[in-house]
């Protein structure tokens, strides 16, 4: 409950609190972020479900219960890490307001709830309460066309959020005297091969347009390259994390005899991604735009590792959800101050700026290393059992997602010679503020730690990915 209830009071705190506001929602993410590292010190992987919190609502079908396991450990740690990096991204800025700060953490509430969720309902709420404050910071503080592609955003959201509604409603009204939304209950049920197939479209739409998979990326390249720096990082590196953990802890156990239709589509549309979206990043000007196709890149290839059902996919889809998010987060900051410093992010407008500042060149490299999954970077261990496990479900796909290798070196690279290198077509290029220097610290030391010690992140998942893929099993077996 503290990691719901302190950043929703914090975000009420610094709507009001004036000059003081970003200082107060830091503080409030910190606080948050150091009951994490409790629970962290104090967790055991082997476990189970800890440190539960149930309480009956305003019936006794509908229950606040909370928890935590090894698989939600892990979003848990990137959400309030990387919470206080957005933060002080977003300190001594044009849009340096108590709401915009309010906002952030707020979100940081929302997303707790979705990773700690143990109740249909609940998980519902929390989902739909993450998408707010997101859509405020993006269309008042957004730039461009931002009322509509804000709108789009929220409509094809929305529309996959209903979906998911009506199939755990669905599943409620399946489990004994209709008297439960617990994950236990809904997983319980059984279903026919129609019903499954029905109840997994709804819940799937809910999670593919999140993450988000073709051909439901619309909305996506738009919303990344026109929300504010804050906006992006939030969507890019915590908000899309939601859809493959969904698809990971509600898609997969509670419509197990549906897998094999799924898939096969799944990872259809999770490799054509990888390849569409990468060879169209490799074509753009814009650095947004380019980070924002090499998100969608990625993500094909976790949910496609996901899918597959394999512990070697899932444990690398989970490090890579990781990887992933700090990559993102750190390619949007590092964009952000190169577009404050030059009032653009057009990579013919610049070039020179590692002669301007050699300390930031550093920071950018090692962040681009970590996207282009080079060896002892954290984005390399949790690709390496992706391509592997997609491999082993097919060698076509496993072929296919492999270039993805090449591609992303392709398109990064190009983007930080382009900035980096050459004549300098800025006047200057002012020093690191404090926060900057801090928060590109932090993101430098997550990508080389999980790069070299990748194992202790997946010794957390390891015991609950073992026991989810037995309840799949189980389940399936019963069902069929």
């Amino acid at each position: 409950m503290e990691l719901i209830l302190i950043p929703i009071i914090t975000a009420l705190i610094s709507a009001w609190a004036g000059k003081w506001s970003r200082r107060a929602a830091l503080l409030g993410s910190l606080i948050t972020g150091l009951f994490i590292l409790y629970f962290f010190q104090n967790f055991n992987p082997a476990g189970g479900l800890q440190w539960q919190w149930d309480k009956a609502w305003f019936s006794s079908a509908i229950h606040f219960h909370t928890g935590i396991d090894g698989i939600s450990m892990i979003m848990l740690i990137l959400t309030n890490v990387l919470t206080p990096v957005i933060l002080l991204s977003a300190f001594n800025k044009k849009e340096d307001t108590p709401l915009l700060f309010a906002l952030i953490v707020g979100m940081q509430g929302a997303l707790n709830g979705v990773f700690v969720a143990r109740d249909g309902l609940m998980f519902y709420i929390f989902w739909e309460l993450a998408l707010i404050p997101v859509y405020f910071i993006a269309g008042l503080w957004g730039e461009g066309n931002r009322f509509k592609t804000t709108l789009r955003f929220f409509i094809c959201t929305f529309i996959g959020s209903l979906a998911m509604l009506a199939s755990l409603i669905y599943l409620f009204s399946k489990t004994p005297d209709a008297s439960s939304f617990s994950y236990e209950a809904l997983v319980a049920v059984k279903l026919s091969a129609n019903e499954a197939l029905w109840v997994g479209l709804g819940l799937l739409l809910a999670f593919a347009v999140k993450i988000p998979l073709m051909p439901l990326h619309g909305w996506q390249p738009s919303t990344y390259t026109e929300a504010p720096a804050a906006g992006t990082m939030l969507l890019s590196g915590i908000m899309l994390k939601m859809g493959l953990y969904g698809l990971l802890r509600w898609f997969m156990p509670m419509v197990p005899e549906a897998l094999p239709t799924f898939v096969p589509v799944i990872v259809a549309a999770g490799i054509t991604g990888v390849i569409f979206a990468a060879l169209i990043a490799i074509r753009q000007n814009d650095m947004k735009r380019i980070v924002a196709y090499s998100s969608l890149s990625h993500v094909g290839l976790i949910a496609a590792g996901i899918a597959v059902a394999g512990e070697t996919g899932i444990q690398g889809g989970l490090l890579q959800m990781f990887s992933h998010g700090v990559n993102a987060v750190g390619l949007f900051l590092a964009i952000d101050i190169i577009e404050r410093r030059n009032n653009t992010r057009l990579l013919d407008s610049l070039g020179g700026m590692a002669g301007q500042s050699r300390a930031f060149a550093v920071f950018f490299l090692i962040i681009v290393l970590g996207a282009t999954a080079v060896p002892f970077t954290n984005g390399f261990p949790g690709e390496l059992l992706l391509l592997k496990s997609v491999f082993g479900f097919h060698p076509f796909w496993g072929i296919l997602a492999g270039i993805t290798v090449i591609l992303c070196a392709v398109y990064m690279l190009r983007m930080y010679q382009f900035s980096m290198f050459g004549e300098p077509k800025g006047t200057s290029f002012p020093a690191l503020q404090w926060h900057e220097w801090t928060a590109l610290s932090v993101i430098l030391i997550m990508i080389l730690f999980f790069g070299l010690f990748p194992q202790k992140m997946l010794d957390i998942s390891a015991p609950e990915v073992k026991n989810l893929l037995l309840l799949i099993k189980n389940t399936g077996e019963a069902m069929s």
